[in-house]
């Protein structure tokens, strides 16, 4: 079967030649250059190449132009990319390495890679700062791929292990095209993306769709704060602003005066957005937010063109959305195949009309998707969906720990958090708890807000009550 991904990129990277593609804070590709570096790049992963079959590629790293270079160096090479959270920890990037079967990490050289890699097999430049090494062999028979599958992305699963979506080139292509098309992104765009391209918001918004009509791409180093993006908006001229909520919120404390004169749109995604940041946002910058509503495994589904309001928008192109009492349920052109490493998982959420149950709950009203709520347990951090279940089990494993309930809270911003309540014997700290879900938890799984109790409190069938758990956030902590 060919691949549909490496044509289409080599045909807009042709096209567009000597215009800008990719930018980053160490300097720029235009779509020639970047063609050429990544087929270079290329030429060295197909050496690597002991199976005879696709090689499994992860990406474990933060945004920049090597990443980018990486991602089509994989395509371009016959290769499947895995793109991994670069928030992930070794525990996580293990689990990842084992049920996927990876043979190869990009990563950058400082990443703590020891728990998978075996050896360093790049010190030439190729890849730019980042390293390429071989990932260390496991004696489990790793998953089959589906023949159509060309790029693998994670969300994080009910198990506790990240599960890996396959994705054919179609519907990437598709999320991609629609996305662009229903977004009316254009060749005279500049995007400025602080959402991490592991994820969905920046993948299907600001990678291919970007590159479709040459636009112009341009990534942030680090951490991203309120006075990062403010310089990168005024280095770019950026037209284009793509964002979790969090950095909304940061840019509405900041109160900016000025670095947004050329910012048409401002793009939300990952969590719900609160009216009264969006309202003071556009005061402040003159600049609408739109809100977009995507599923990890069905690509985007909705867009708010006017950016008014505190709708998701009407469904993109190629997107059929019911909204019924049972929940949201999704048909989509850039709709995931499967999971990779949880078999018959994915397909119990797909029914008999090819729909995919997303387990979010809402309305269309006029047309415009309203959410109301959750049909799952999955706390939504960030745009990142947290198992509390998960977080439960990890620190009742700590010593000194009786039992522990999490879920999701506001921190003191008003922003979505993870809390938990744990109850605990004389002597355990909040601090030592940390530090045990640090080794063994991502970082964006390490609850934000921990009380410590002599007991869980429980309604009148034995439960943890969650209202009773609530007001204990706001009590004193006594240890």
């Amino acid at each position: 079967m060919r691949a549909v991904l490496p044509d289409a990129f080599t045909e807009v990277l042709a096209r567009h030649g000597d215009r800008v593609a990719v930018t980053d804070a160490d300097g720029s590709l235009g779509y020639a250059e970047l063609g050429a570096r990544a087929r270079a790049a290329a030429k060295r992963l197909a050496r690597y190449d002991e199976r005879g079959e696709r090689l499994r590629v992860g990406l474990y790293a933060t945004n920049s132009v090597e990443y980018v270079i990486g991602y089509l160096a994989t395509l371009f090479a016959g290769a499947v990319p895995f793109l991994a959270d670069s928030a992930f920890g070794p525990f996580e990037l293990s689990r990842i390495a084992e049920d996927c079967g990876l043979d190869l990490l990009i990563h950058a050289p400082s990443a703590d890679v020891r728990a998978v890699a075996d050896e360093t097999l790049t010190d030439d430049g190729e890849f730019g700062y980042l390293t390429v090494s071989r990932v260390r062999s496991h004696d489990t028979p790793r998953p089959v791929l589906l023949d159509d599958t060309e790029v693998c992305r994670f969300t994080s699963g009910s198990t506790g292990r990240p599960n890996c979506i396959e994705f054919s080139g179609t519907a990437v292509s598709a999320a991609a095209a629609n996305w662009a098309k229903g977004t009316g992104l254009v060749a005279e765009d500049r995007i400025a993306c602080f959402a991490a391209l592991s994820n969905g918001l920046a993948f299907n918004t600001s990678l291919l769709a970007a590159f479709l009509p040459g636009a112009s791409l341009h990534l942030s180093h680090g951490l991203p704060t309120a006075s990062r993006v403010l310089r990168l908006l005024e280095n770019t001229a950026a037209t284009r602003l793509v964002a979790f909520p969090a950095l909304y919120e940061s840019i509405v404390r900041r109160a900016p005066k000025e670095g947004f004169a050329a910012v048409r749109t401002a793009i939300s995604s990952g969590a719900p957005l609160r009216e009264t940041v969006r309202e003071e946002f556009t005061r402040l910058t003159g600049v609408p937010i739109h809100n977009y509503y995507g599923v990890a495994e069905t690509g985007p589904l909705t867009y708010a063109p006017d950016g008014a309001g505190s709708g998701l928008g009407a469904p993109l192109p190629g997107v059929h959305l019911l909204a019924e009492e049972q929940g949201i349920r999704v048909r989509s052109e850039s709709m995931g195949s499967r999971y990779l490493n949880a078999p018959g998982l994915f397909e119990k959420r797909v029914d008999d009309e090819g729909y995919y149950h997303t387990g979010d709950q809402g309305r269309l009203l006029d047309g415009t998707l309203h959410l109301t709520g959750r049909t799952s347990r999955l706390v939504n951090v960030g745009g990142r969906k947290i198992d509390p279940i998960e977080i439960a089990d990890v620190l009742r494993a700590a010593p000194g720990v009786l039992d522990a309930v999490a879920f999701e809270a506001e921190n003191q911003h008003g922003e979505p958090t993870l809390a938990a309540v744990v109850a605990v014997e004389p002597g355990v700290t909040a601090q030592s708890l940390r530090t045990h879900c640090a080794a063994t938890l991502p970082s964006f799984k390490v609850p934000g807000i921990l009380r410590l109790v002599d007991r869980i409190p429980a309604n009148s069938i034995g439960k943890p009550s969650i209202e009773r758990l609530r007001r204990l956030l706001s009590a004193p902590q006594s240890n």
